[in-house]
């Protein structure tokens, strides 16, 4: 995991080095503070001797000086290069699941991949930080502390025998039960922001169902977990302190015992009883500088196995089968003996031998029952899944010959779920082309029967739009969407059930601008109703993954009792309701 990780601290690898070199100057300068009391005391006192007091008093504060000077730099080197080191990996985490296919996504929950990239870095990047000043700082601190120690009385430092051994097994029992505890603790974390992510994104569901209340029980459930795993978790870090101390306050009274019998017997002298004191206490100390880092260690090393996962995640969809020189040239669209699941491990077939044949400039409709697969099928155009056998051609070439950049420039798609983002009206059109001219951004609105509405909007094209679109209708945001695929100027324009939510009046206004505006754009567009596609030059018909009919209306209306069937109750529909 370390090698994965080590990369990323490209770039601050020299404020590391340096922080490091900081940390043993800071640790070597107050390690010689005690050498330098204990010359105060058994000599300097002893004697009477004030101008050596002075002298070596001078001297301590000259070395405290520079051991806290030497600490502030360690500490804004080891700051500097740990939000360093947080930043690269954050970006190098994010830039991957940009490359991810959505079938390498729904392997992750979106709740956990924010977790990963707020949480688990931040938890990494601050181990980095308490690192450089701890775990350098600690071991150089207790070995030199330790030679010292032994330097002043070798029967003495005998206690050490026994302490740094009970320490050091104290340590290692704590680490090892915490370990397991904080992957669960990650995973708890992912729940409650997976409930937090789906209540707040669909709040005016859960509030038009007045469901608020079976939700604060699904999160109180979720949140009451994450509790338990965090009380477990933690419960057995905080029992490190009292283990920790209990052995610390053992070794100082033995050292009091036996330190003061051999004062008391003229064996040692007391500024070297002072002085080991001081060097007893930085070793213990130490030791407990680094079990809680080993603590944040271990929680980070979940952490750091979950960033892992992801930057190690292959994407399925690549580009290493494409000619970054070609482009589509038209909108025709092939599928040849198409197979297609989700989950290859299952038996059934999503799309089962699909054979169809789009001419460019062609409006093609798509129509079916739900589930028959029909966002399925457009989705392997712009190559948002690979098909799974067979292939599919756009423009004359295998879609995989493409880069995804010039393929999906070219393939422009309105989901069923309409998407905008926090800004202007202008900054969302501008998605579909960042260079529209004003000119460009009111034609594309005109040809999606969007202008009827911002043209009324005081701010017009400057009108702010909250995130996810919240303070625009269920029929102003498609039409916003489209507008927004038509400013790429596609070769071929897919529409997912994008006007089912607009009148039959508007559907109508934007297929007669479709085929005045697009005459060189296919068209296709899958819709519930028949009137949306009815003039199309094919209709296609699925049902369970196969198509069960292609053809005009007339042919369809002849040849398919599906589309027959669907036709005729969506007539009757319309006569009950008339």
């Amino acid at each position: 995991m370390l090698k994965k990780l080590a990369p990323y601290t490209k770039g601050y690898r020299k404020w590391i080095l340096l922080g490091v070199l900081c940390s043993v100057g800071e640790a070597v300068f107050e390690l010689l503070l005690p050498l330098v009391m204990a010359d105060i005391v058994d000599v300097g006192i002893a004697n009477g001797d004030r101008a050596y007091i002075l002298s070596k008093g001078a001297e301590m504060i000259a070395m405290s000086l520079v051991a806290l000077f030497m600490g502030v730099c360690a500490a804004g080197l080891a700051s500097k290069a740990g939000m360093g080191f947080g930043a690269n990996l954050r970006k190098a985490e994010y830039d991957h699941v940009q490359e991810f296919s959505f079938s390498n996504i729904e392997k992750f929950s979106t709740a956990s991949l924010i977790t990963r990239l707020t949480n688990d870095v931040n938890a990494t990047q601050m181990t980095l930080m308490m690192g450089m000043r701890i775990i350098v700082r600690a071991p150089v601190m207790m070995i030199t502390a330790l030679v010292l120690a032994i330097t002043i009385s070798l029967r003495l430092s005998r206690v050490f025998l026994v302490a740094i051994p009970l320490l050091l097994v104290a340590v290692g029992f704590v680490i090892k039960k915490v370990g397991p505890m904080f992957t669960t603790l990650q995973e708890r974390t992912d729940d409650v922001n997976l409930v937090v992510q789906e209540d707040l994104s669909a709040i005016r569901v859960v509030k038009s169902y007045v469901r608020e209340n079976r939700e604060k029980e699904k999160f109180s459930q979720r949140n009451s977990r994450l509790k338990a795993a965090s009380e477990k978790a933690f419960g057995f870090v905080v029992l490190n302190m009292p283990l920790m101390m209990l052995v610390i306050f053992g070794t100082i009274i033995a050292v009091m015992w036996i330190g003061g019998h051999q004062v008391y017997a003229g064996i040692m002298g007391s500024g070297e009883l002072i002085s080991f004191f001081t060097y007893v206490t930085e070793i213990l100390i130490s030791l407990l500088m680094v079990s809680m880092v080993m603590m944040m260690l271990t929680r980070s090393i979940a952490c750091g196995r979950r960033i892992v996962e992801v930057l190690d995640e292959k994407p399925e969809i690549t580009d290493e089968q494409a000619n970054p020189a070609l482009v589509v040239a038209d909108g025709s669209v092939t599928f040849d003996h198409v197979y297609f699941k989700y989950n290859k491990k299952t038996d059934a077939w999503n799309l089962e031998d699909i054979n169809l044949s789009i001419r460019s400039g062609m409006t093609v409709g798509v129509i079916g029952g739900t589930g028959s697969a029909k966002t399925t099928l457009v989705s392997l155009i712009p190559r948002l899944y690979e098909a799974t056998e067979g292939a599919v051609y756009v423009g004359g070439h295998n879609v995989k010959e493409y880069t995804m950049e010039h393929l999906r420039d070219a393939c422009a798609m309105v989901l069923q779920k309409n998407t905008l983002f926090s800004g202007t009206i202008r900054e969302n059109l501008r998605w579909g082309n960042e260079h529209a001219t004003d000119e460009e951004i009111a034609a594309a609105c005109r040809a999606a029967c969007a202008d009827e509405f911002i043209d009324k909007m005081p701010e017009g094209y400057d009108t702010h739009i909250e995130q996810g679109g919240t303070n625009v209708s269920g029929g102003q945001k498609p039409r916003l969407c489209i507008a927004r695929a038509i400013l790429r100027n596609p070769k071929v324009l897919i529409l997912d059930d994008s006007t089912s939510a607009v009148d039959t009046a508007t559907d109508a206004r934007i297929r007669r601008a479709f085929a005045e505006d697009l005459k060189d754009t296919t068209k296709i567009i899958i819709a519930q109703r028949i009137a949306s596609v009815c003039e199309a030059d094919l209709i296609v018909v699925m049902d369970d993954g196969r198509i069960a009919g292609a053809g005009t209306h007339e042919e369809l209306m002849k040849t398919n009792e599906i589309y027959r069937d669907v036709y005729q109750s969506q007539l009757e529909g319309v006569s009950i309701d008339g």
